[in-house]
């Protein structure tokens, strides 16, 4: 069984994205709202490694009381300021704020996460520059491995906007990188296993720990874990432990899809540089 670490990809792409901010300004604002535990450990680690690679990061750390209009404003506060190069919201958001009409605040040409309807709209049409962060990491990742997905039946557990659903659409689009087809299963899938059991490639993306059993899996099958979860002091994935003993590879968890998941998202910000400067 291969291992398919996630970071000496991500190592790679970090290089590139640090030789571009050696020659360009460029600066990441993160807005979060609340003190929802995983989503500090995440944003913390995006600006650890934004400042590693010289991106001015900046958070903006809002109370969990905040309401929808005074996220939107601090958006389009960030929106006309010429120093922004991306920006991110991250998501969660408390239950009484609507995600949707946050996202929407977002300018296209600062949406570092690709999660706007229109940068979305774009990537459902293939014409998209920046793709949302996991499922382009996932993307690098059977790129580097020399894992082709030709031909190849894709089968991704998650319907969700964040992973599910974007990376849906790239592995299916005519590219180097695409050109399998895709089962998207979710909630209301019915026989679930027995459609994972046919995916050359599975990608489980569900958000519960060690959900995924083994028996959903047929012997020698390309595995994409991208939960992350803390259980007992430790952390784990969506996937059973067991899956590791019939899968033929396996992203591990942690150092699987997580380091890719920043390093693209820093990559997004140069592709967003790059717009903006044809755009002046």
């Amino acid at each position: 069984m291969q291992l398919l670490k996630g970071t000496p990809v991500a190592h790679k792409i970090l290089e590139e994205v640090a030789e571009y901010a050696r020659l360009h300004t460029l600066r990441l604002d993160i807005i979060l709202v609340g003190t929802h535990e995983p989503s500090q450990i995440y944003v913390n680690h995006k600006l650890r490694q934004a400042e590693k690679v010289g991106i001015h990061a900046v958070l903006h750390h809002l109370s969990e009381h905040v309401c929808t209009e005074e996220v939107i404003s601090l958006i389009q506060q960030l929106n006309q300021d010429p120093a922004v190069t991306g920006m991110i919201v991250q998501l969660p958001l408390p239950g009484h704020i609507s995600e949707e009409a946050v996202l929407e605040a977002i300018s296209p040409i600062k949406d570092a996460d690709g999660l706007h309807p229109y940068n979305l709209g774009l990537l459902a049409q293939g014409r998209a520059q920046w793709a949302p962060a996991t499922p382009w990491g996932i993307v690098e990742l059977l790129l580097h491995y020399g894992i082709s997905t030709e031909g190849k039946h894709a089968v991704i557990v998650g319907r969700g906007k964040l992973v599910g659903t974007p990376l849906a659409l790239l592995l299916s689009r005519p590219a180097n990188y695409g050109n399998a087809t895709i089962t998207l299963c979710h909630t209301h899938t019915k026989n679930l296993y027995e459609l994972t059991r046919q995916g050359d490639i599975v990608v489980i993306a569900v958000g519960k720990p060690q959900w995924f059993s083994v028996e959903g899996i047929r012997p020698g099958a390309v595995v994409i874990d991208v939960g992350v979860h803390r259980e007992s002091g430790k952390l784990v994935g969506d996937v059973q432990p067991m899956v590791a003993h019939v899968a033929g590879a396996l992203t591990p968890v942690p150092g699987g899809v997580g380091p890719l998941t920043v390093a693209c998202l820093l990559a997004n910000l140069t592709r967003l540089h790059r717009t903006q400067s044809r755009l002046q």
